[in-house]
């Protein structure tokens, strides 16, 4: 009887593990930007999202990938015009853990950074206690960066 209770239970793990391992029915894969500048992009999201590099299946020198999650990228892709107007409510958003220590990151590279109504060097305080600040890539993309998880 013990032995029928140990295999019962090993098999209730094994069938609780499977079901946590189904993937949803649609995944987030890559978020492709246009850009002008693919060695000045590169360096902005190295430098100052600190992303991972991940591997460029094209290898043609136009593209350039970064890991935001095990099964999400971000693609950069070259030959963009230089001059592409951006609206804030079309962003990028990602999370950080402080957003006093980002700012530092981003006064120590001179991105200059706002909250959602423009004051230079302001922070957003949303009702909800998420803390939020934005900025652009070189390109013009806006980019939120928040502690929304952290909080």
């Amino acid at each position: 009887m013990k032995k029928v209770f140990i295999t019962g239970l090993l098999l209730w793990g094994v069938m609780g593990a499977k079901a946590q391992e189904k993937k949803p029915p649609i995944m987030l894969n890559h978020i492709a930007m246009y850009v002008h500048d693919l060695k000045k992009a590169t360096d902005f999201y190295i430098n100052i999202l600190q992303f991972p590099v991940a591997d460029e299946p094209f290898k043609d020198g136009k593209h350039t990938w970064f890991d935001l999650s095990p099964t999400s990228r971000l693609h950069l892709i070259e030959g963009a015009p230089t001059e592409i107007k951006r609206d804030k409510n079309d962003h990028l958003c990602f999370s950080v853990a402080s957003i006093e220590d980002f700012i530092k990151r981003l006064e120590k590279f001179k991105v200059d950074y706002s909250d959602w109504g423009g004051k230079p060097k302001a922070i957003t305080h949303r009702v909800d206690g998420v803390k939020q600040i934005y900025f652009q890539d070189p390109d013009g993309h806006w980019i939120e960066i928040n502690n929304d998880g952290y909080k």
